[in-house]
C-alpha cells in the first residue's frame, strides 16, 4: 500500500515536503497535486518509474511526457527556445499550461516523442508542488492522472488512494483539485497551436 501525506495546500509542511522529495529521489512513483489536477510523477532519471507510469496509464512510446520545472531558467536547460518563445513563456508561467517545445540534449530520449524530439514542459502555480520542486532542486517527470477509459483526470485524493494505492508508492493529498488538465500549447512552429484546451485560457494563444 502507498503512503498518504496530508499536506496543507496553502502552507505546506516542510517536514512532509522533505520526506516526499527523499522518497522520489529513492525511485518511488507518486501522485501529486498541481494547479489543474493531480499528476503521476517520478524523478527524471527513474527509468523504472517511467515504465510504471506508462503501465498505469497504458501509454505507448508516442506519448509526450511533461517535465515539471521550477522556473524559466530550468526550462532553458531542457528545451531549445527562441527569444519570442521565451517572452511568451515568461508571460504565462507559472500557470496551468503545458508547452510542447523542441527538446535539448539534456532530455533523456525515453521521455521525448520518438519522431519529433519534443518535450512537454510546464511551470506549475501550486504551493505544494512548487515547494516539492524547490526541495528536489530538479524537474519531475509527470503525466496527468487520467486513467485508461477516462476523459477527465482524478481529483479526489481518497478516490486516488482506493484506486491506485496498490500501484504507486506515495499519494500527496493537497486537497480536492479541478476537473480539467492543463491547456497544451505546441510552440515548435512559428504559430502556437492549441493541442488540448484545458484549465488555462487557450484564447490568448490563438491568432486571427
Amino acid at each position: 500500500m502507498s503512503q498518504f501525506f496530508h499536506i496543507h495546500p496553502d502552507n505546506p509542511q516542510a517536514r512532509l515536503i522533505k520526506q516526499a522529495a527523499e522518497r522520489l529521489r529513492k525511485g518511488e512513483v507518486a501522485v501529486v497535486p498541481t494547479d489543474s489536477a493531480y499528476a503521476l510523477v517520478c524523478a527524471l532519471e527513474n527509468k523504472t518509474g517511467v515504465e510504471r507510469i506508462r503501465q498505469i496509464r497504458r501509454l505507448d512510446d508516442k506519448h509526450n511526457f511533461t517535465l515539471l520545472c521550477r522556473d524559466l531558467s530550468e526550462i532553458s536547460t531542457f528545451a531549445r527556445i527562441t527569444n519570442v518563445e521565451f517572452r511568451l513563456l515568461k508571460t504565462h508561467t507559472p500557470g496551468p499550461y503545458t508547452f510542447i517545445l523542441n527538446a535539448s540534449r539534456e532530455v533523456p530520449r525515453r521521455l521525448m516523442h520518438p519522431k519529433r524530439r519534443t518535450i512537454g514542459i510546464r511551470v506549475p502555480q501550486d504551493n505544494v508542488l512548487s515547494a516539492l520542486l524547490a526541495e528536489l532542486n530538479e524537474p519531475l517527470m509527470s503525466s496527468s492522472l487520467i486513467l485508461p477509459g477516462d476523459t477527465l483526470p482524478m481529483t479526489d485524493p481518497w478516490d486516488i488512494e482506493s484506486t491506485l494505492g496498490h500501484a504507486v508508492d506515495l499519494i500527496v493529498d493537497g486537497g480536492f483539485r479541478g476537473l480539467e488538465p492543463t491547456t497544451v500549447v505546441d510552440l515548435t512552429d512559428e504559430t502556437p497551436v492549441i493541442v488540448r484546451p484545458g484549465a488555462g485560457d487557450p484564447s490568448i494563444f490563438q491568432t486571427e
